[in-house]
């Protein structure tokens, strides 16, 4: 077990599609002064372009998750950006007990059964980083990144692994409800968020299970990490030291 003289609780960050450890620098950074240690994760198959794909799967990535937070021990605080929501959800199922609290930034938990992307085939290998544009047109706000962010996120972005999304998510313990959630809203505020929940709405129906769930509004586009990197900080550590638990 990792140990630490610092008060406040370990936070392990996943990231989203494409990216790398190196996507939370500056929060890790803001996060650390604030008195964190922070674990950020580059996911099996996104180490760099040169990584091989052909063969990654989900279980791959719930197991990376899993073995770091079972290295950094009890009371952890595990954050999900964007994509991350769903193996998040799978290492909730897997160690609920060692998870202080799951923070969904501009993401979500997944639902038993849910495929992340059943629009890829099985013959693909790998999803490239998509054009600027086309992320726009699928909800993806670039808002708060300048051309200087954008060009560091085309240079450092990795195809992510094609086997790791297409397959249905396998989840069986309910304790993972029970874990406090937070869910930080940026792309859309949380008034329409809960808007969907309540309505029953597929891609927030998993939201609605949760036993423990507070709502906070970061408004910006969807990598808040690079366009508001120390109010994402204070977000995520605010959210962090809301201890309470129901398992």
């Amino acid at each position: 077990m990792i140990t630490t003289a610092n008060t406040e609780s370990p936070v392990v960050l996943v990231p989203g599609y494409w990216l790398g450890s190196w996507a939370w620098e500056t929060v890790s950074e803001h996060l650390r002064h604030k008195g964190h240690q922070t674990y950020p994760i580059t996911l099996p198959g996104l180490e760099s372009p040169a990584t091989e794909r052909a063969g990654m799967r989900f279980a791959d990535h719930v197991s990376a998750v899993s073995a770091c937070v079972r290295a950094v021990g009890d009371a952890v605080v595990l954050v999900a950006h964007s994509g991350a929501g769903a193996v998040v959800t799978a290492v909730l199922d897997a160690v609920p007990h060692l998870v202080s609290r799951v923070i969904y930034l501009d993401s979500g938990p997944a639902s038993q059964g849910a495929v992340p992307r059943p629009d890829v085939g099985p013959d693909v290998v790998e999803l490239p980083l998509p054009p600027f544009a086309e992320l726009e047109a699928s909800g993806a706000s670039l808002d708060g990144l300048d051309g200087a962010t954008l060009q560091r996120f085309r240079d450092n972005a990795v195809p992510h692994p094609a086997g790791a999304v297409r397959e249905p998510i396998q989840l069986v313990n309910p304790a993972r409800h029970a874990v406090p959630a937070t869910i930080i809203c940026c792309s859309f505020p949380s008034t329409t968020v809960k808007e969907l929940v309540a309505s029953g709405d597929p891609m927030f129906a998993a939201i609605a299970e949760l036993r423990d769930v507070t709502y906070l509004d970061l408004p910006t586009g969807h990598w808040p990490m690079w366009s508001h990197p120390a109010e994402t900080a204070d977000v995520l550590s605010r959210a962090a030291r809301d201890r309470t638990r129901l398992i």
